[in-house]
């Protein structure tokens, strides 16, 4: 990753030097920018608000899918009924529904989760599904045989075994949750990452707009990066060498 990394910075080195242009600044002086915005809080106050709404918006999608899923994956007259609405609904393109929403749930906050929750649920709701409906009746009906509740199957069974899917479907999520995230700040908001970088691309402040795009991969990677800790804390098995 390192190594990428470099080969990325030296990438865009190399062009800034080949472009001379203005829209195109040198990485250092994106990093030196973006270090003065956070030092006088100019950016700060964007970065909690864009995190703020992609973290309550990744938790309102993640409760709901999660249990519709495992209903859906081990319950057959359940599934029946959830997943016809899921296959019809998820070809909808979300993002074209944000003028609609921000109708029905005004301007604020609430409009913009709902359309991250909204995009993000099925991507998690069909993995957990198709995860949960894999697992082995044999284990199931093995704990059934020590006398083990719905209760604890669902604690020892079902759950342990549809984390490793959920965890690589809640990574892939975070990057469509950014990029909705951005595209859902640029409408009808004046604070957030999104709002930032539009703003600064309209002044052709281009560091501005550069320290805000940093910010926003930023945010992306520590989301990424906190989820990668949850599955190593809770999925260890699968991370032995």
């Amino acid at each position: 990753m390192k190594r990428a990394l470099l080969v990325l910075i030296a990438l865009w080195y190399l062009l800034a030097a080949l472009t001379s242009k203005p829209f195109l600044p040198y990485p250092h002086a994106v990093l030196i920018h973006f270090a003065h915005q956070v030092l006088t809080g100019d950016i700060l106050t964007h970065f909690f608000t864009s995190t703020f709404r992609i973290v309550l918006a990744t938790v309102s999608a993640v409760i709901p899918a999660v249990s519709l899923g495992i209903l859906a994956g081990r319950v057959h007259q359940a599934d029946r009924i959830i997943s016809p609405f899921a296959y019809v609904l998820y070809p909808i393109p979300k993002v074209a529904l944000l003028p609609i929403i921000m109708l029905v749930f005004g301007l604020g906050n609430l409009s913009k989760i709902f359309l991250i929750a909204l995009i993000i649920f099925f991507q998690l709701f069909f993995v957990i599904r198709d995860a949960s409906r894999a697992i082995d009746s044999r284990y199931i009906d093995s704990v059934k045989s020590l006398g083990s509740s719905r209760t604890g199957i669902l604690v020892h069974v079902i759950i342990p075994a549809v984390l490793p899917s959920f965890f690589t479907a809640l990574r892939v999520s975070t990057g469509t949750a950014t990029a909705v995230l951005f595209l859902a700040e640029t409408f009808a908001t004046v604070n957030g990452l999104g709002y930032l970088i539009l703003d600064s691309w309209a002044r052709m402040d281009y560091l501005d707009m550069y320290a805000a795009m940093t910010g926003l991969t930023l945010l992306a990677a520590l989301l990424f990066a906190l989820i990668a800790l949850f599955d190593r804390l809770l999925c260890p098995q699968r991370h032995q060498k």
